[in-house]
């Protein structure tokens, strides 16, 4: 599965949470994170602390095709994470290889 890389997303960049919503998104990213890493089609999902500001968190993505992008994309927007994260600010790069 990780060798085909045909058709691969990756995205990556970094998202801006204000202090108010700081503690419920530490409190809800190790179960976010864990069910993308289950998710069909993902190869790679990181969001890591900024060490210079925590408000900050590094995002890395990798997905085996556009459609399980897609896929996981749909799932975000419908979950509890895609609920209390509405209002954070995303930078994202998104290229596919």
């Amino acid at each position: 599965m990780g060798e085909n890389t045909t058709g691969k997303v990756i995205l990556s960049g970094h998202i801006e949470v204000t202090e108010n919503e700081l503690e419920v998104v530490l409190t809800e990213l190790p179960n976010h994170m864990a069910l993308t890493q289950q998710e069909e089609g993902c190869l790679v999902f990181k969001v890591e602390r900024c060490k210079d500001d925590p408000c900050c968190f590094s995002v890395y993505e990798e997905f085996e095709s556009q459609a399980a992008f897609d896929k996981h994309q749909t799932r975000v927007k419908s979950s509890y994470w895609g609920e209390i994260t509405k209002n954070v600010k995303r930078f994202y790069s998104v290229k596919q290889e």
